[in-house]
């Protein structure tokens, strides 16, 4: 696992780009250095009332520039990330990271990248890490509500990429799966992140055409450092540590085999 680090960091910039979903862009010193994809970082309140960060993965990672790139959704109002949707360019605040597990590309594995919503986000970065490395051919496949598929242009720069959406408003109607067997599409390996419901169906998909799977967990946290176990979840084997039948997705995770957990 790589080093973390506790930084304050700058907003270069913030704007809207769906209901309640924002994308913000911080400068960092050290953690856009040594970040992956499907990694995340905690994000501090600026107000001391509020001890517990908040989770958030990372949409993109500029290790030339030393920018982090987050888009996340706003849970409701007098929450964290209501207070980081406020943020404007110049201000300051305080993270740690980077944390977690990430995704790692399997070499000539044709791979499925799925998000659903707010669980698009992080997969954009793993789709310019797959892009770049060259290592595997892909497909995106993203899961929204409706018209407001957000990063969906980005993921279209990266290679093919497909949408459904709840509504039928753009692309498939329906879900990712929907998607997949209307399109016909088909590889060796998933990759995904988004809700549980979502993750469940493609494990059970996976293990129907016997492919690999790897999921990226959504998950309340409180730490964020493997430290309070607020963020178990249950584990087909036992823990060597505890010897129980969980895993913490802060620090085991979020990034996990799909055999490897309970759905």
């Amino acid at each position: 696992m790589s080093e973390k680090f506790q930084e304050n960091v700058t907003v270069i910039s913030q704007k809207q780009i769906a209901a309640g979903v924002f994308d913000m862009v911080l400068q960092t010193k050290e953690i856009a250095a040594h970040a992956r994809a499907g990694q995340f970082v905690s994000v501090y309140s600026n107000d001391a009332s509020k001890l517990l960060p908040r989770p958030i993965s990372l949409c993109g990672i500029d290790r030339e520039a030393g920018t982090l790139r987050l888009v996340y959704r706003v849970t409701g109002e007098g929450t964290g990330t209501e207070e980081f949707s406020k943020l404007q360019a110049g201000d300051t605040i305080k993270i740690m990271g980077p944390l977690g597990n990430g995704f790692t590309i399997e070499p000539g594995k044709k791979a499925f990248l799925i998000g659903g919503g707010i669980g698009v986000p992080p997969m954009l970065q793993f789709a310019k890490e797959m892009k770049s490395s060259g290592a595997a051919e892909f497909q995106t496949i993203m899961g929204y509500r409706n018209k407001e598929t957000f990063l969906l242009d980005e993921f279209k720069e990266q290679g093919e990429a497909f949408a459904a959406t709840e509504d039928g408003s753009v692309g498939t109607k329906g879900n990712v799966l929907d998607a997949i067997r209307a399109l016909n599409l088909n590889a060796d390996v998933i990759y995904a992140c988004g809700p549980t419901p979502m993750l469940r169906a493609l494990k059970a998909y996976a293990e129907e055409q016997n492919m690999d799977c790897y999921v990226s967990m959504e998950e309340r946290m409180a730490c964020g450092i493997g430290a309070c176990l607020a963020c178990v979840c249950n584990s087909t084997e036992k823990d060597a540590h505890s010897n129980v039948k969980n895993k913490r997705i802060c620090k085991e995770g979020p990034v996990f085999r799909a055999k490897e957990v309970e759905l």
